[in-house]
């Protein structure tokens, strides 16, 4: 964790932090650091971060950063590109949503059937269906944002201040329970089994209607373990990974996905290729059904609210492939 704030918010911070290390009852060590079980605690202050002196990013006046790494005894230095690969992303500066265009609306499938075969790219969409937390839950996890609801804008507001930040409070005071919620999403998915939905795709890839491997952004591996090849694009350290795009697939079928952050339907336009989404544009949120829009829906792509299990086992009916 990294915190650069005024000198008098980082100052209460790490007057906080040394009352959080001694009522968990960690122990300081002669060689430095903090300590529990096989856990250390690094803290570090600085007037001028030494990753905002290499990267020419100017730090306010008055302002001081403030570093506390957790690392397993053993472990307290990983790899440099690890150590680096947080503050590449930094550098990249934040993501510039998509905009909207006006694409149309379908009860099912039924339009693909013109455009086949067709490539397949996978969200959360199906992992939540095999009964993996969505991706924004290592957002609350990690306290990245504020999932209460602004009752102005709906919105969730990233977590900025150290004040407002839990994190590393609930990992010194309540560190095995803490250490249970960060592996959650990672327990669940060796677990996990593919779903009908994958089922589907691996049934439409055997005969032909399906082309390639899946594109995917999510690491629980469910359509490899449906017996389909599979690659991964969520690469931070590649803003633009390459995909295979075949040149004999007519369209491209995204499944689950909310935005193109790595430009594969934006590649896939580029190519020729019509645009299909399966996608119930929302979510169910402590009972609620949230609207949430695909954010580059385009002019002449088409939009299957549906979820991921409905849409690919119709989809099968349509074509009279057997699951």
């Amino acid at each position: 964790m990294s915190y650069t704030a005024p000198a008098g918010e980082i100052n209460t911070y790490a007057k906080h932090l040394q009352g959080w290390l001694a009522e968990g009852r960690w122990r300081e060590s002669k060689a430095g650091g903090w300590h529990r079980g096989d856990l250390a605690v690094i803290t570090t202050e600085y007037d001028l971060h030494p990753q905002d002196e290499r990267a020419d990013r100017p730090t306010p006046d008055a302002f001081r950063s403030l570093d506390v790494r957790f690392a397993s005894e053993g472990y307290l230095t990983p790899p440099r590109p690890m150590r680096q690969l947080p503050w590449d992303v930094l550098a990249g500066g934040i993501r510039v949503k998509e905009q909207r265009g006006n694409p149309a609306y379908a009860e099912d499938l039924t339009g693909i059937l013109d455009f086949l075969p067709f490539q397949v790219e996978v969200g959360c969409g199906t992992s939540i269906e095999a009964g993996i937390p969505p991706l924004h839950y290592l957002h609350e996890v990690y306290r990245v944002t504020d999932r209460r609801d602004n009752t102005l804008t709906q919105s969730h507001a990233f977590t900025l201040s150290p004040q407002a930040d839990t994190l590393v409070q609930e990992m010194l005071l309540a560190t095995p329970t803490k250490a249970e919620h960060l592996t959650r999403m990672f327990a669940t998915c060796f677990v996990a089994e593919p779903t009908p939905a994958h089922r589907a795709l691996k049934a439409l890839h055997d005969v032909g209607h399906m082309v390639g491997p899946v594109i995917t952004h999510n690491f629980d591996t469910l359509s490899a373990r449906a017996g389909l090849p599979e690659v991964f694009v969520r690469r931070y350290d590649q803003k633009i990974p390459p995909v295979p795009l075949l040149d004999e697939a007519k369209a491209l079928l995204v499944v689950g996905l909310h935005a193109d952050r790595r430009e594969v339907q934006a590649r896939a336009r580029e190519r020729g290729m019509r645009i299909f989404y399966v996608d119930p544009e929302g979510l169910m949120e402590n009972g609620t059904f949230k609207e949430y829009p695909i954010e580059g829906a385009r002019e002449g792509d088409v939009v299957v609210r549906s979820e991921a299990i409905p849409a690919l086992t119709g989809l099968c009916d349509l074509l009279d492939v057997t699951l």
